[in-house]
């Protein structure tokens, strides 16, 4: 016999993966972490049709390797890790004559598993990123921006905020949303943009624009050529109600920034040129929660075969 009864759902897992659509998928929803993305926003990224995606989606969560939560009207998907852990842990649990436990932290695929993350961490800190984000007020969405940027792609990208015409202060939702969700907010503020085109400011390597009145407006000249791009989400600085309510446009507000870097960071910048990068970050610019001016920058694809 070829094959244990144990080995039944792990072959699942693997067969799976063993798709190539499948497998990009998988791989765009361990980019985006456990905030997870919508559907759509993996359709449109991948430029897949809607209903292949979601067979492909059944197939990967029937496989114990991604879960689906509902948030709003939207259905998130996030890659199941524990699955993922299960998959590693049975193929290698006959080390050691059956008892990889033995091994303990000399285990030989561990120890192999770090060093790839070591050498991957090392080659990502050669390659550091200065990324400035732009909104008039720099009270909000930028600084969400700022802080999740700065947060998830520490060690390799150094992210900043300003304003067109800066407020100079942060709204306290922005500040009170970060701070509960564990971000450190001690050196956010509400600043203006000439302070990144005077001689010595740092070199912009990427420039977004995440409110349409910044995008329409006449920027600076940066220090070096920046890729630029629009991601516009409506404000949440505008959300009318009670307190409960303007919170939920504030978290609404940081997902849709947190699916946009999450997607960003997962792109393979060292190798991508110039016009092709340009193209990718306004896809970005259009998922889930794009402004109007953020939809139209992006052109129409072509229908995925």
């Amino acid at each position: 016999m070829l094959t244990r009864k144990s080995d039944a759902p792990f072959v699942q897992s693997l067969a799976a993966l063993a798709h190539p659509t499948r497998l990009a998928v998988f791989r765009r929803l361990v980019a985006a972490g456990p905030e997870g993305l919508a559907a759509g926003e993996i359709a449109r990224l991948l430029n897949v049709p809607h209903n292949t995606l979601s067979t492909h989606l059944a197939e990967l969560s029937a496989a114990g390797l991604v879960n689906a939560r509902r948030a709003g009207r939207s259905i998130l998907y996030s890659a199941e890790f524990d699955g993922v852990a299960r998959l590693v842990s049975h193929l290698v649990e006959d080390c050691c004559g059956g008892r990889p436990e033995l091994c303990g932290d000399r285990h030989p695929v561990v120890m192999r598993i770090s060093e790839i993350i070591r050498n991957g961490k090392a080659r990502q800190e050669t390659a550091m990123y200065n990324v400035l984000i732009l909104c008039t007020g720099n009270t909000s969405r930028s600084i969400l921006a700022e802080a999740i940027l700065n947060k998830l792609g520490e060690g390799r990208i150094r992210a900043f905020s300003a304003g067109s015409t800066p407020k100079g202060t942060v709204r306290p939702e922005a500040m009170r949303l970060l701070d509960k969700l564990g971000y450190d907010i001690s050196s956010l503020r509400s600043k203006s943009w000439h302070e990144f085109a005077k001689p010595g400011s740092p070199e912009m390597d990427f420039v977004f624009t995440v409110c349409d009145d910044a995008h329409g407006e006449a920027c600076p000249v940066w220090p070096g050529t920046p890729v630029t791009a629009h991601w516009g989400i409506e404000d949440p600085a505008k959300a009318t109600g009670n307190a409960a309510e303007i919170a939920v446009a504030y978290e609404q507000a940081y997902r849709f920034l947190h699916n946009r870097i999450s997607v960003f960071l997962a792109l393979p910048i060292e190798s991508l040129d110039r016009m092709s990068l340009h193209a990718r970050l306004r896809e970005i610019g259009s998922l889930e929660g794009a402004t109007g001016k953020a939809k139209d920058q992006q052109p129409k694809a072509a229908a995925a075969e």
